[in-house]
């Protein structure tokens, strides 16, 4: 396709540029871009349409892990306490 309309990472390093003289530095230019990113994000990691276990079995692992570290100083006296 035309130079334009491809992303960053699809553009060769001869082309990087002519690909940036392509580009809108304008304010309205560069808040489009920053929507434009936004949305992409969303769409792949707030707005899955997929849902499943995997979700949950992060979510419960990620709590497991915040646990541990909210509690490690508690748990690491107990555990030397033990081994005493």
């Amino acid at each position: 396709g035309p130079l334009s309309e491809r992303r960053l990472m699809d553009v060769r390093l001869g082309e990087l540029p002519a690909w940036l003289a392509t580009c809108d530095f304008s304010p309205q230019g560069l808040l489009g871009g920053v929507q434009k990113a936004w949305s992409n994000y969303y769409d792949k990691y707030i707005n899955v349409k997929r849902g499943g276990p995997a979700g949950i079995s992060m979510l419960l692992a990620g709590y497991c892990l915040l646990s541990y570290g909210w509690n490690y100083q508690h748990i690491s006296k107990i555990s030397f306490l033990v081994s005493v």
